[in-house]
Protein backbone atom coordinates (compact mmCIF):
# COMPACT_ATOMS: atom_id res chain seq x y z
CA UNK A 1 0.00 0.00 0.00
CA UNK A 2 2.56 2.39 0.89
CA UNK A 3 4.51 1.93 -2.47
CA UNK A 4 1.08 2.42 -4.33
CA UNK A 5 1.41 5.98 -1.85
CA UNK A 6 4.57 6.54 -3.27
CA UNK A 7 4.41 5.59 -6.92
CA UNK A 8 1.72 8.38 -6.85
CA UNK A 9 3.88 11.03 -5.40
CA UNK A 10 3.63 10.74 -1.93
CA UNK A 11 6.22 11.03 0.81
CA UNK A 12 8.44 13.11 -1.10
CA UNK A 13 10.27 15.48 1.36
CA UNK A 14 13.03 17.63 -0.81
CA UNK A 15 15.49 15.07 -1.96
CA UNK A 16 14.17 12.23 0.34
CA UNK A 17 11.56 10.39 -0.87
CA UNK A 18 9.66 7.25 0.54
CA UNK A 19 8.90 9.50 3.51
CA UNK A 20 6.55 7.82 6.13
CA UNK A 21 5.60 8.43 9.78
CA UNK A 22 4.05 4.88 11.37
CA UNK A 23 2.45 4.44 14.63
CA UNK A 24 1.38 0.86 16.17
CA UNK A 25 -2.04 0.62 17.55
CA UNK A 26 -5.50 -1.65 17.98
CA UNK A 27 -8.19 -1.25 15.71
CA UNK A 28 -11.79 -2.23 16.71
CA UNK A 29 -14.71 -3.02 13.70
CA UNK A 30 -17.68 -5.24 13.66
CA UNK A 31 -18.38 -6.25 9.46
CA UNK A 32 -21.87 -5.93 8.16
CA UNK A 33 -23.67 -8.47 6.66
CA UNK A 34 -22.90 -8.14 3.33
CA UNK A 35 -19.31 -7.67 3.94
CA UNK A 36 -15.90 -9.71 2.39
CA UNK A 37 -13.42 -8.38 5.49
CA UNK A 38 -9.71 -9.08 4.71
CA UNK A 39 -9.72 -9.86 8.61
CA UNK A 40 -12.67 -10.42 10.68
CA UNK A 41 -16.17 -12.45 9.93
CA UNK A 42 -19.02 -10.61 8.88
CA UNK A 43 -21.14 -9.45 11.95
CA UNK A 44 -18.97 -10.46 14.39
CA UNK A 45 -16.95 -7.84 16.91
CA UNK A 46 -13.19 -7.96 15.43
CA UNK A 47 -10.00 -6.67 17.60
CA UNK A 48 -6.78 -6.64 15.20
CA UNK A 49 -3.37 -4.89 15.18
CA UNK A 50 -3.13 -2.28 13.28
CA UNK A 51 -0.65 0.61 11.85
CA UNK A 52 -1.78 4.12 11.26
CA UNK A 53 0.31 5.61 8.42
CA UNK A 54 0.85 9.36 8.07
CA UNK A 55 2.60 10.94 4.33
CA UNK A 56 3.03 14.24 2.94
CA UNK A 57 1.56 14.97 -0.61
CA UNK A 58 1.17 17.80 -2.93
CA UNK A 59 -2.65 18.81 -3.28
CA UNK A 60 -2.32 18.79 -7.10
CA UNK A 61 -1.52 15.12 -6.34
CA UNK A 62 -4.54 14.08 -3.81
CA UNK A 63 -6.46 12.72 -6.07
CA UNK A 64 -4.51 10.57 -7.51
CA UNK A 65 -2.77 9.10 -4.85
CA UNK A 66 -6.06 8.56 -2.81
CA UNK A 67 -7.10 6.47 -6.17
CA UNK A 68 -3.92 4.59 -5.26
CA UNK A 69 -4.57 3.91 -1.63
CA UNK A 70 -8.05 2.67 -2.47
CA UNK A 71 -6.83 0.49 -5.60
CA UNK A 72 -3.91 -1.35 -3.21
CA UNK A 73 -5.68 -1.34 0.33
CA UNK A 74 -7.22 -4.47 0.75
CA UNK A 75 -10.37 -3.29 3.26
CA UNK A 76 -13.22 -3.03 1.37
CA UNK A 77 -13.32 0.21 3.06
CA UNK A 78 -10.43 2.57 3.40
CA UNK A 79 -9.97 4.81 6.73
CA UNK A 80 -8.11 7.84 5.94
CA UNK A 81 -8.06 11.85 7.10
CA UNK A 82 -6.64 14.63 5.20
CA UNK A 83 -5.28 17.35 7.08
CA UNK A 84 -3.93 20.54 5.56
CA UNK A 85 -0.59 22.23 6.25
CA UNK A 86 0.31 25.39 5.84
CA UNK A 87 4.08 24.65 5.91
CA UNK A 88 6.24 26.53 2.93
CA UNK A 89 6.92 24.19 0.38
CA UNK A 90 11.36 23.83 0.98
CA UNK A 91 11.69 22.97 -2.69
CA UNK A 92 9.42 25.74 -4.02
CA UNK A 93 9.83 29.72 -4.00
CA UNK A 94 9.61 32.84 -5.81
CA UNK A 95 13.16 33.38 -6.10
CA UNK A 96 17.13 32.06 -6.61
CA UNK A 97 20.25 31.99 -5.04
CA UNK A 98 23.52 31.33 -7.04
CA UNK A 99 27.35 31.68 -6.37
CA UNK A 100 29.59 33.16 -8.90
CA UNK A 101 32.55 30.88 -9.91
CA UNK A 102 34.64 34.30 -9.54
CA UNK A 103 34.69 37.73 -7.48
CA UNK A 104 33.83 40.77 -9.50
CA UNK A 105 33.42 44.03 -8.59
CA UNK A 106 30.03 45.94 -8.92
CA UNK A 107 30.72 47.60 -11.84
CA UNK A 108 31.67 44.18 -14.00
CA UNK A 109 28.72 42.97 -12.45
CA UNK A 110 26.38 45.42 -13.67
CA UNK A 111 28.25 45.15 -17.01
CA UNK A 112 27.55 41.62 -17.48
CA UNK A 113 24.16 42.14 -16.53
CA UNK A 114 23.38 44.19 -18.97
CA UNK A 115 25.03 42.20 -21.46
CA UNK A 116 23.29 39.00 -20.65
CA UNK A 117 19.34 40.03 -20.65
CA UNK A 118 20.50 43.07 -23.07
CA UNK A 119 19.30 45.93 -21.01
CA UNK A 120 20.19 49.57 -21.97
CA UNK A 121 19.98 51.08 -18.49
CA UNK A 122 20.36 49.29 -15.11
CA UNK A 123 18.96 51.58 -11.83
CA UNK A 124 21.06 49.95 -8.81
CA UNK A 125 22.17 51.20 -5.49
CA UNK A 126 25.43 52.48 -4.40
CA UNK A 127 27.70 49.23 -3.36
CA UNK A 128 31.53 48.84 -2.99
CA UNK A 129 32.18 45.06 -2.09
CA UNK A 130 32.77 42.29 -4.40
CA UNK A 131 30.32 40.23 -5.54
CA UNK A 132 30.09 36.37 -5.04
CA UNK A 133 26.28 35.56 -4.56
CA UNK A 134 23.62 36.62 -6.77
CA UNK A 135 19.54 36.68 -5.79
CA UNK A 136 16.97 37.06 -8.12
CA UNK A 137 13.36 37.32 -8.77
CA UNK A 138 11.81 38.21 -11.82
CA UNK A 139 9.21 40.58 -12.35
CA UNK A 140 8.50 43.23 -9.29
CA UNK A 141 10.16 41.15 -6.34
CA UNK A 142 10.92 44.04 -3.95
CA UNK A 143 8.49 41.83 -1.29
CA UNK A 144 12.35 39.47 -1.12
CA UNK A 145 14.93 41.85 -0.23
CA UNK A 146 15.57 40.81 2.90
CA UNK A 147 15.52 37.40 2.17
CA UNK A 148 17.98 38.03 -0.22
CA UNK A 149 19.61 39.47 2.57
CA UNK A 150 19.26 36.67 4.45
CA UNK A 151 20.51 34.26 2.70
CA UNK A 152 23.73 36.48 2.09
CA UNK A 153 23.51 37.68 -1.19
CA UNK A 154 25.82 40.50 -2.18
CA UNK A 155 23.69 41.55 -5.17
CA UNK A 156 19.99 40.91 -5.36
CA UNK A 157 18.32 41.56 -9.41
CA UNK A 158 15.07 42.29 -9.74
CA UNK A 159 12.39 44.40 -11.09
CA UNK A 160 9.80 47.34 -10.27
CA UNK A 161 11.35 48.57 -7.20
CA UNK A 162 9.97 51.84 -5.99
CA UNK A 163 12.04 55.07 -4.55
CA UNK A 164 11.97 54.15 -1.30
CA UNK A 165 12.77 50.26 -1.57
CA UNK A 166 15.92 51.31 -2.42
CA UNK A 167 16.56 51.94 1.19
CA UNK A 168 15.98 48.36 2.22
CA UNK A 169 19.45 47.29 1.08
CA UNK A 170 20.98 49.29 3.51
CA UNK A 171 24.43 49.57 2.14
CA UNK A 172 24.61 45.36 2.77
CA UNK A 173 24.08 44.38 -1.00
CA UNK A 174 23.65 45.77 -4.64
CA UNK A 175 20.09 46.45 -5.52
CA UNK A 176 19.29 45.81 -9.31
CA UNK A 177 16.55 47.14 -10.71
CA UNK A 178 16.55 45.48 -14.79
CA UNK A 179 12.83 46.55 -15.30
CA UNK A 180 9.61 44.33 -15.07
CA UNK A 181 9.75 42.97 -18.47
CA UNK A 182 13.32 42.85 -18.89
CA UNK A 183 13.72 40.45 -16.45
CA UNK A 184 11.03 38.11 -17.55
CA UNK A 185 12.02 37.89 -20.60
CA UNK A 186 13.40 34.53 -21.71
CA UNK A 187 10.19 33.09 -20.08
CA UNK A 188 8.63 31.77 -23.35
CA UNK A 189 11.74 30.02 -24.22
CA UNK A 190 12.07 28.34 -21.12
CA UNK A 191 8.53 27.07 -21.68
CA UNK A 192 9.19 25.92 -25.38
CA UNK A 193 12.03 24.26 -24.11
CA UNK A 194 10.26 22.47 -21.64
CA UNK A 195 7.19 21.71 -23.80
CA UNK A 196 10.24 20.65 -26.61
CA UNK A 197 11.39 18.26 -24.07
CA UNK A 198 8.56 16.55 -22.80
CA UNK A 199 5.96 16.58 -26.36
CA UNK A 200 8.71 17.59 -28.91
CA UNK A 201 8.04 15.23 -31.19
CA UNK A 202 4.06 15.26 -30.86
CA UNK A 203 3.36 18.68 -32.29
CA UNK A 204 5.04 21.41 -33.56
CA UNK A 205 6.13 24.91 -31.56
CA UNK A 206 6.09 28.47 -32.13
CA UNK A 207 7.05 31.18 -29.84
CA UNK A 208 5.65 34.41 -30.70
CA UNK A 209 7.85 37.47 -31.41
CA UNK A 210 5.39 40.35 -30.61
CA UNK A 211 7.04 42.83 -28.15
CA UNK A 212 4.43 43.52 -25.24
CA UNK A 213 6.83 45.40 -23.22
CA UNK A 214 4.78 49.34 -22.80
CA UNK A 215 8.67 51.08 -21.80
CA UNK A 216 10.81 52.80 -23.80
CA UNK A 217 14.30 54.33 -22.91
CA UNK A 218 15.19 57.33 -24.59
CA UNK A 219 19.20 58.63 -24.43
Amino acid sequence: MLHALYQAGAGQIGDYSDCSFRMDGTGTFTPGASTHPHTGTPLQPETTHEQRVEVLLPLHLQRAALRALRQAHPYEEVAYELLKLENEHQGVGAGMVGDLPEHLSPQEFRQRLRAALGVPVVKHTDFGQPITRVALCGGAGSFLIGKARAAGANAYVTGDLKYHEYFQAEGRLLLCDVGHFESEQFTGEIFRDLLADNFGSTFALLTAETLTNPVRYDF
